[in-house]
């Protein structure tokens, strides 16, 4: 099985996938290999990537771990939840101002207020705080323009939260998720469904939230602009993406 992060990992930051990635990963298929793609993305903007793919029905593992979907055609296989009520409590007291959004599978997000143009797809739902907290959700999202992405380390440092998972992003964006719920978690399952062993996965990714899968995986893969504690995590690490990043790691084994 062969499991991939999508941003700076297939496409690029702004959601443009190379022919040259295409064509490898046409050839992971074509040796009747499953692709799965493992995101922090939402499911309905991981929806258009796996179109554009063109991958055969199967799962993908989206918001980093805790919704898994078949498709096509869609059906939800797991999402698991957590009561946000602690967390945006917390962020209200110690960082007042801060963005926070909770997820709404397969729609888009209920916000507090509106990000950053281009930070959420999907449609946008603006409660208040106690309507967000008022139901279980797959994830919160954190975000501040204002403040660094040392800010925001510290930031959940501080919330010092029990029963959920932190990633930090590239930004000022934090990604709460329930504990125990990451990527490796969901593709675990996923693999043991295929009867696929760990070590028989190839895994690439960039991110923070890559960090378990690439340990989980048989072959972790880094690309070249992942943060160190990133790279340190995996096996090998790619070329630049804009070099072709893990086109070459494809071709070695599928080419």
């Amino acid at each position: 099985m062969v499991a991939l992060d999508v941003d700076g990992t297939v496409v690029d930051r702004d959601g443009v996938l190379a022919p040259e990635m295409a064509d490898a990963i046409g050839r992971v298929l074509a040796a009747g290999v499953p692709v799965v793609l493992a995101t922090g993305r939402a499911w309905h903007s991981t929806r258009e990537v796996v179109e554009l793919l063109g991958l055969p029905t199967g799962p993908t593992v989206c918001s980093n771990g805790a919704v898994i979907v078949s498709y096509p055609p869609q059906e939800i296989l797991q999402a698991v939840t957590f009561d946000p009520r602690e967390v945006i409590e917390r962020v209200e007291s110690f960082a007042p101002g801060t963005l926070i959004a909770v997820e709404e599978i397969g729609r888009g997000f209920r916000l507090n207020e509106h990000f950053p143009e281009g930070d959420l797809t999907g449609e946008l739902v603006v409660q208040s705080a106690e309507e967000l907290g008022a139901e279980p959700v797959t994830r919160v999202i954190l975000r501040d323009p204002r403040r660094s992405m040392d800010d925001f380390v510290a930031l959940a440092e501080h919330l010092g939260l029990q029963g959920v998972t932190y990633f930090v992003g590239w930004s000022a964006w934090l990604d709460i998720a329930p504990e125990g719920v990451n990527k490796a978690t969901a593709l675990a399952q996923v693999a043991a469904d295929l009867g696929v062993r760990a070590e028989d996965v190839l895994a690439a990714g960039d991110g923070r939230n890559d960090i378990e899968m690439l340990r989980w995986a048989g072959r972790g893969v880094a690309l070249a602009e992942a943060p160190p504690e990133v790279q340190e995590a995996a096996d090998a690490v790619s070329v630049p993406f804009a070099d072709g990043g893990i086109v070459p790691e494809l071709l070695r084994w599928f080419g």
